[in-house]
């Protein structure tokens, strides 16, 4: 259920918020809903991370899987498993 909230704002930070809308293709109203889930999610309580877990965190950077292909692959496991 979808219920009304009047929020009191800056004209400038209105004013962004309703480019910032356009520019995503969404409503302002759904930019404060989206930030209201995000806020939500970050208080939600994390698992403990292993050692091991965070010190592979970052490894594989996000433009380096773009070059890996099957053949990087096969020769990973070809040096892992000799």
């Amino acid at each position: 259920m979808q219920t009304k909230l009047t929020l009191r704002m800056d004209e400038e930070a209105i004013a962004q918020a309703k480019v910032t809308a356009q520019l995503q293709g969404k409503s302002v109203s759904q930019l404060v809903a989206d930030y209201f889930v995000v806020l939500g999610e970050q208080h939600q309580p994390q698992l403990p991370t292993s050692e091991v877990t965070k010190s592979l965190r970052g490894l594989l950077k996000q433009e380096n899987l773009a070059m890996l292909d099957e053949e990087d692959y096969k020769q990973h496991l070809l040096q892992k498993h000799l």
